[in-house]
């Protein structure tokens, strides 16, 4: 009865011309977990279901951003922040009715003072409906360095877990109860990720959970993973991060550094950072994104990146793509939380021009450029 159900639904949703995302899975063998002191629970290291969201896997930690490497080549700034989770997911499948969550984090300010505990150190939980859509179901809020919190599960064949947007994570551990089953899914592979690189906005100020980040708004409503590289007040385009970039094989990139950057930087360096990552993916669609202001103002190092688009667009570059700040938080004052820094209804502005600029893009890159297999 169960598997006609399915059937009906995926033959709806076919008429409908909705899409269902159905990974292949793999049951993690209970000899990997704990039980614990009871006997009732099931611990399993989060590492065992993999870690989406990462460009490279050779970090220090299985929950930092940035390769070993660079921290020989990046600032300080850069290489702290590349510890921060932003971005980072778990997915699973379970037939679980509850379970539980515990991690630990590197840092004990769990809040900022326009940021709360529940996006710069909180866990998210979203499902997959039976429409497609990944859907919220609770928060887990942090209330100290290490915290466990339980969840009732929905039915689902896919559950996504989004980490602390700016703090980092030392062990996440999923516990299930003794009878039940955890499994890894098959999930697409790199080559079909966004890399966002910007400012303190993309990696997530100030979202009040980290499902609410533009990031992971566009990439739940584009079904596409996406690795935030978003670096708090030190998004600068600095040749260095270009080079780290250009490792990379995404889908697109895309760049959001205005904010951080003088009118002089984006004259001196956001040219030179096209091109070395064009010269390394001269197939691979780069966005240039205007700072984003709720007054729909454009600024002088909004008119300085009109003209180096302009001017490359001229040459021939067919690969370049312009997104303007014009209505990205909204027509009123209401989406910051300081006049920069995006709330969750600037968050969901933003991500709504995103997604309507990004969408074409990687529809056609998509056929240029089909899923090969798993990440890197």
């Amino acid at each position: 009865m169960q598997r006609r159900s399915i059937c009906l639904v995926l033959l709806l949703c076919i008429i409908a011309g909705l899409s269902i995302n159905t990974y292949s899975s793999e049951v993690i063998d209970p000899k990997h977990g704990n039980l614990d002191v009871d006997s009732k629970i099931v611990w399993y290291d989060a590492k065992l279901l993999g870690v989406e969201g990462k460009g490279w896997l050779d970090t220090g930690s299985d929950y930092d951003r940035l390769p070993l490497k660079a921290k020989e080549v990046v600032n300080e700034d850069v290489w702290e922040l590349g510890h921060c989770s932003a971005g980072l997911q778990v997915c699973f499948a379970s037939d679980a009715e509850t379970l539980q969550v515990r991690w630990t984090l590197t840092d004990r300010n769990l809040a900022m003072p326009h940021m709360p505990a529940t996006g710069v150190s909180g866990i998210d939980l979203y499902a997959r409906d039976k429409t497609g859509k990944l859907r919220f179901c609770a928060n887990g809020v942090p209330t100290d360095t290490s915290t466990t919190v339980s969840f009732t599960l929905p039915e689902s064949n896919e559950y996504v877990l989004y980490l602390p947007l700016y703090n980092g994570v030392k062990r996440l551990e999923i516990g299930i109860p003794k009878a039940t089953k955890l499994s890894r899914l098959d999930r697409p592979s790199v080559s079909r990720a966004m890399v966002v690189y910007g400012t303190s906005i993309t990696q997530g100020a100030c979202a009040s959970r980290p499902g609410m980040a533009a990031t992971s708004i566009v990439g739940r409503e584009l079904d596409v993973p996406v690795i935030n590289l978003g670096f708090s007040g030190s998004g600068k385009m600095e040749k260095e991060l270009a080079e780290l970039l250009s490792e990379l094989d995404p889908a697109i990139y895309v760049l959001d550094c205005l904010w951080n950057m003088s009118p002089e930087w984006v004259s001196e360096r956001v040219e030179p950072f096209i091109n070395t990552l064009g010269e390394a993916r001269p197939t691979t669609p780069i966005l240039l994104v205007e700072d984003s202001n709720f007054k729909n103002i454009p600024s002088e190092k909004g008119d300085i990146l009109r003209e180096i688009y302009t001017k490359l667009k001229a040459q021939g570059d067919e690969n370049l793509y312009l997104l303007s700040n014009t209505g990205m938080l909204g027509e009123d004052a209401d989406g910051t939380v300081d006049g920069c820094h995006p709330n969750d209804l600037g968050m969901a502005r933003q991500a709504s021009a995103f997604i309507e600029c990004l969408e074409p893009i990687l529809k056609k890159q998509k056929l240029n450029k089909p899923d090969t297999g798993n990440g890197k």
